[in-house]
């Protein structure tokens, strides 16, 4: 069962995933976007907890990707949300590059979107993507 702070956490993380949508729907909307960026950076905090968060910003191979995001956080803050979102995009993809093949694994097994993932097209795809992995 999960704890209180990871439930919280996902809260926060997806309360901060709708407000950045909806930044992004209404133009880049600063409010909006410093909002969604403040609200998914403590849930991914709650969620994992302080030490990890720290860790996981900080990690080698996550340098490129948290300079990107810190950035592109940086410029929403003070009213560039174009470019920040820019920087926010090529860092949160950099960062979260190891989780894409999970996700994608629990998205085939969903019922809701499990048969978009077993087309033909899609699996290839999945299975090139998989393919240039190198194993851990």
């Amino acid at each position: 069962m999960a704890s209180f702070e990871m439930k919280i956490g996902l809260g926060l993380s997806g309360f901060g995933v709708l407000f950045s949508f909806l930044g992004i729907i209404m133009l880049f909307d600063k409010g909006f976007l410093a909002i969604g960026n403040i609200l998914f950076v403590s849930g991914v905090s709650l969620t994992i907890g302080p030490k990890s968060t720290v860790q996981f910003f900080t990690k080698p191979k996550n340098h490129k990707g948290s300079i990107a995001f810190g950035i592109g956080f940086f410029l929403v803050l003070i009213g560039w949300p174009f470019f920040g979102m820019l920087a926010e995009a090529y860092g949160f993809v950099k960062l979260f590059r190891g989780f894409w093949p999970t996700a994608a694994v629990y998205l085939q097994k969903s019922p809701t979107f499990g048969w978009i993932f077993h087309h033909p097209l899609v699996t290839s795809l999945i299975t090139r993507f998989r393919g240039r992995r190198v194993p851990v």
